[in-house]
């Protein structure tokens, strides 16, 4: 995961016979136009009794990152926000200790709260806690304290469950206080008996006891009060409901659980992700006690109110309540491999910096054998004594584990990685270790990375990439031509930028190709997987929830139908292909800036014979511009077409003809102030769909052209670059055709030709013990009519089958799914049928074979 997408071109490795034997594609022929202009035919051709790859049972899985609440205040069922009272604006500027509490008081009782964080607090790494000083007023019937608002509109309460409150408290009353929590609305309405609890003595106790309100709601609090005089000292109050994922005692939303487990994931990739590798990787502990930390996992096992806090990258707060032991404890109930990723010491998602410090080195190379003793070591070894005193004294069976995320410093991050194997390897062989390839499909960082992969020989590569549906409608054959002796592939964190049904479409058709290449793509996972709808930083995701509602989107409606119904080898087919039509490049010319102030001048658009198109100094003004609504502050200034706002992002104004082609576009651009560059539009049909040549762009790091379909972008080519503050740079980029040079100050920086086909119509066909699977995802606007070759005779005469379908632009919500499996029969199979696949449509046919 990273904080701003980024997508290439994908590279290209070395070729593989069997994959170019597989591919789905494109026969000779040219399927035969219908009759109906609704619909497209199309012919699928099964080798039945061919054998292609074999398909791991872990190829699918789910990656998980706390990353748009997805732990606390989402999978993770704790219903306190801050219950331990260790907000802090390290953590987001909006916060304090008591974020999510309030004092509140009845019956003339007074008093004071304060979040201290001196001597008496509960433990050395549970630094605050909070201090109530009672008035003792209010005699009999006054109550004085606090409530807690939990997360979002509030929590979720049920009527009739059951409620597990706990607190550590103590005082100072030698009397000791009378407490109370009961369960409230957002008025104050008491909604459960109140739980009468009687603290006593001056050292931490933990106290516990159950709630359960009369009613139903969605804005539900927890108020915790006392009565009499003296200091009470409060930690830790939590609240959970007793029905959890399978039970467990500080355990998981079991809704949230349920739809995880309802996918059948392989494996369980946590807990990151850019938390994982950002920040400090030094320990929390004296006298810093750093609170921007990398993701160590020793931070996280343990008695919960011992455990370590931590600034979250997405910019909230991580109570690792729900850690190491419980992600593995996760894995095994929904029968995944654990899939753990550790911090390399050379920090990604835009910080871009190596910690060269061998000691601290060494240490983190340590944690990383000593978590896999924790995952792996009998109860009489250190850290396996710890995993059974947590309650699993059976080994969690650790097979994989992930070395960094997302490295922009390829070989900083590959000798860090070199020292981790090295350790890894001599103590523990059987461990399959995990290196990447960077945070983009292809590009400089990619291609040093896997250079450096290959020549060492690692076990497995993982990729991350966010790209547009056209992307992944191109690039179904990404992984025909990776050499298969070389390193597997971990395809780590992959979607189409958007949670419609047309994104969901392009990512059915991506994934044809990576089962299609099971022998080098070993495993897979959709990522984000979890969002709160009131709180999110990232879009897409495959779940989606609210404090008390969950629902799969149209991914994960796909997502759902891949994994269990995968099989477990693939089958050789082959199918026609699209008839395609491929226009020459064609848009008006603009100009933009991201987070950065920039001046444009002398901007000529010139025809390849030499006629002037546009040709404009501003000396007259700039209307001939038209600026993207609530974009920037544009102005001419000195002679120069300036955009003024360094905080605006995506400020495109456009001029020119929509229907131009085949020109010369020529601009002085120089950078005012900002944290980037300056963008040059070309081929721009409208603000969705465009190219453009991005100078300077992701922290003034890198030079891309990027392409935009629809709102959706892919990276096309891209170099490292810096532009220059108050430097003018003459920029030319020539479009002929579909083919693009661009020049930076009279020398050519790089082309490209954009013709690859967006083919609509993929299919791949696996088998498992008993039935073929035909998998066919058809993403375009007509029906596809098909004639399906089996290969065999052996075949039942009915086949099940299962379709997503709708309109492209169809959204799942919580109150409308409007894309949901629908099942049926098909009867008249043999071997050879003719079904016809609706538009905008997955589906997937099972028959039986004899």
């Amino acid at each position: 995961m990273r904080p701003r997408n980024t997508i290439r071109k994908p590279g290209v490795l070395t070729g593989g016979l069997l994959a170019t034997s597989l591919a789905a594609g494109l026969l000779a022929q040219t399927p035969v136009a219908a009759a109906d202009p609704a619909v497209t035919d199309y012919t699928l051709s099964v080798d039945a009794a061919g054998k292609g790859p074999a398909i791991d049972p872990t190829m699918y899985g789910v990656f998980f990152e706390d990353i748009n609440n997805a732990a606390d205040g989402g999978l993770y069922a704790e219903l306190v926000q801050n219950r331990s009272f260790e907000f802090s604006p390290v953590d987001n500027s909006a916060y304090t200790p008591l974020t999510g509490w309030e004092q509140i008081a009845s019956g003339g009782a007074t008093g004071s709260v304060t979040v201290a964080g001196d001597a008496e607090r509960l433990n050395e790494r549970n630094r605050n806690y909070l201090r109530v000083d009672l008035a003792g007023t209010g005699g009999t019937t006054g109550r004085f304290g606090v409530v807690n608002s939990g997360y979002g509109p509030g929590m979720a309460l049920k009527k009739g469950k059951r409620y597990d409150f706990s607190v550590w408290a103590r005082t100072d009353n030698k009397a000791g206080t009378r407490l109370a929590a009961e369960l409230r609305t957002a008025d104050g309405t008491v909604l459960s008996a109140p739980l009468g609890i009687t603290v006593r003595g001056d050292r931490w106790t933990k106290y516990t006891g159950t709630l359960v309100p009369r009613t139903n709601t969605t804005a539900g609090r927890l108020a915790v009060t006392a009565a009499g005089a003296g200091t009470l000292r409060l930690d830790m109050a939590s609240l959970f409901p007793r029905d959890t994922y399978k039970g467990r005692a500080n355990g998981l939303r079991k809704d949230l659980a349920e739809k995880i487990a309802a996918l059948n994931p392989g494996f369980l990739r946590f807990p990151g992700g850019c938390l994982v590798n950002t920040g400090s990787h030094d320990a929390y502990e004296a006298p810093n006690w750093q609170r921007r930390r990398s993701y160590q996992w020793k931070d996280t096992i343990g008695p919960v109110e011992q455990r370590a806090v931590n600034a979250n990258f997405w910019g909230y707060h991580q109570s690792y309540g729900l850690g190491y032991y419980e992600y593995f404890q996760f894995a095994e109930d929904i029968g995944a491999m654990p899939l753990p990723v550790v911090p390399a010491l050379v920090t990604g998602c835009g910080q871009n910096q190596s910690t060269d410090d061998p000691a601290l080195l060494k240490r983190h190379i340590q944690d990383t054998l000593d978590l896999i003793e924790f995952a792996n070591g009998p109860v009489t070894s250190t850290w396996g004594r710890k995993r059974a005193e947590m309650g699993h004294p059976k080994p969690f069976g650790l097979t994989h584990l992930g070395i960094g995320n997302e490295e922009n410093l390829p070989d900083a991050f590959f000798a860090h990685f070199t020292e981790f194997r090295k350790a890894i390897e001599a103590e523990y062989p059987e461990i399959t270790l995990v290196s990447n390839s960077g945070p983009a499909s292809s590009g400089a960082t990619f291609d040093r990375l896997w250079d450096l992969n290959r020549k060492s020989g690692v076990d497995m590569v993982d990729e991350h990439y966010y790209n547009s549906p056209q992307w992944f409608l191109e690039n179904n054959d990404r992984y025909d031509s990776y050499d298969r002796s070389g390193p597997k592939v971990f395809l780590g964190e992959y979607a189409s930028l958007d949670n419609r049904f047309a994104n969901s479409l392009s990512e059915a058709a991506f994934m044809t190709g990576l089962e299609r290449n099971a022998d080098v793509v070993k495993l897979a996972s959709y990522a984000p997987l979890l969002a709160d709808v009131n709180k999110n930083q990232w879009r897409p995701d495959m779940i989606w929830f609210d404090n008390d509602r969950s629902w799969g989107s149209t991914s994960y409606e796909v997502q759902k139908l891949f994994m269990n119904n995968t099989g477990d080898r693939v089958v050789p087919s082959r199918a026609s292909a699209t008839p395609s039509v491929s226009g020459p490049i064609t848009g008006a010319v603009g100009l933009s800036t991201w987070a950065t102030s920039a001046a444009y001048d002398d901007v000529e658009v010139t025809a390849a014979d030499g006629t002037t198109l546009l040709k404009d100094d501003f000396t007259a003004g700039a209307s001939g511009w038209t600026p993207a609504a609530g974009r920037g502050a544009w102005a001419v200034q000195d002679g120069a077409y300036v955009q003024t706002d360094e905080a605006a992002e995506d400020t495109l104004v456009t001029a020119g003809d929509p229907g131009w082609q085949d020109y010369d576009l020529k601009v002085k651009a120089t950078k005012k102030s900002g944290k980037e560059g300056f963008l040059v539009a070309f081929g721009v049909r409208d603000t969705g769909n465009y190219y453009w040549w991005n100078l300077g762009g992701w922290g003034n790091t890198r030079s891309a052209v990027e392409k935009s379909v629809d709102g959706g972008k892919q990276t096309l080519m891209d170099k490292p670059t810096t532009i220059e503050t108050g430097r003018t740079y003459d920029l030319r980029v020539q479009v002929r055709g579909r083919q693009v040079t661009l020049y930076l100050d009279g020398k050519e920086w790089g082309s490209f030709t954009d013709d690859k086909a967006a083919e609509p119509f993929r299919q791949v066909v696996t088998r498992d013990k008993s039935d073929l699977i035909v998998k066919v995802v058809n993403a375009q606007a007509t029906a596809a009519r098909t004639s399906i070759d089996l290969g065999t005779s052996k075949v039942a005469s009915t086949a099940r089958v299962t379709t997503l379908e709708g309109a492209p632009s169809a959204v799942n919500s919580a109150d409308d799914q409007p894309i949901r499996p629908r099942k049926s029969t098909l009867k008249g199979i043999g071997r050879t049928f003719t079904y016809t696949f609706p538009a905008h449509s997955v589906t997937f046919l099972r028959v039986k074979s004899r």
